[in-house]
């Protein structure tokens, strides 16, 4: 491994998991299993494991994006993974493209974005969830996604650049739907999410205004499966909701 390279670490304690995500340095790894020499992974591989001061043995993997969306820090209910998964499945994005993401929050999304497309420029009106979301990015080691302090309704008018999808989710999205045309190259794709109903209903007014077509609505239910002696059934510890999601295409 080399110097810089973010790393999950992963223990057993008492019949539970437990996971850091830090970098290889030359500095030490405190945990509450002991402290980890974490110039050692300079020698070592992901699958390798290291052991901790106190004798507790961590593996060493490679995080990847569900790693990082459990342990990112949060400033609020982010996007979950079904509808991310949704996102890019009904958009295609890939790694030559260009996105817009609006409405950053802590990030989640802009680093699922980033860690497919080409570039992701992102805009959240919140200074201190901007720098939350930079920290989150930055520990992940996405150098291709820009976060930027402002309204999307504002700083839409001024973009310069085309983007082959832009996803939105904010409470202004009525708003900042009549300019995306201008900003979406041909066959780019437009996403909103929204909580609610009638929110979703006034994306779709400005959506049809706007000329788009391939216009879906559509809302993505997870059930988890819970598993006891008595038998098997859909658990009922969460509920399923969480947003709707449109889909556009220009």
């Amino acid at each position: 491994m080399k110097l810089g390279e973010v790393v999950l670490l992963k223990t057993s304690h008492r019949g539970k998991i437990r996971e850091f995500i830090t970098s290889v340095s030359d500095d030490k790894f405190h945990t509450d299993f002991g402290m980890i020499e974490m110039s050692e992974l300079l020698e070592k591989e992901p699958g390798d494991k290291v052991v901790s001061h106190m004798g507790q043995e961590f593996v060493i993997q490679l995080p990847r994006m569900p790693d990082f969306f459990r342990h990112a820090k949060r400033t609020g209910a982010p996007i979950m993974p079904k509808d991310i998964g949704m996102i890019l499945g009904y958009t295609g994005i890939n790694r030559n493209d260009v996105v817009l993401d609006a409405g950053t929050g802590s990030g989640i999304l802009a680093m699922y974005l980033g860690s497919i497309a080409k570039r992701v420029l992102s805009f959240e009106i919140r200074e201190d969830f901007v720098d939350v979301a930079r920290e989150n990015i930055r520990r992940a080691g996405l150098e291709n996604v820009e976060v930027r302090c402002g309204n999307i309704v504002d700083e839409v008018k001024g973009l310069d650049e085309k983007f082959n999808a832009v996803v939105l989710d904010t409470m202004d999205t009525p708003s900042v739907v009549p300019h995306i045309p201008s900003i979406l190259t041909p066959g780019g794709f437009l996403v909103t999410y929204s909580p609610f109903l009638e929110q979703t209903g006034q994306i779709r007014k400005a959506i049809d205004e706007a000329g788009f077509f391939e216009v879906r609505t559509i809302e993505c239910i997870e059930r988890a499966m819970s598993f006891s002696d008595r038998g098997t059934r859909p658990s009922t510890s969460r509920v399923g909701h969480t947003g709707y999601i449109t889909i556009a295409r220009l």
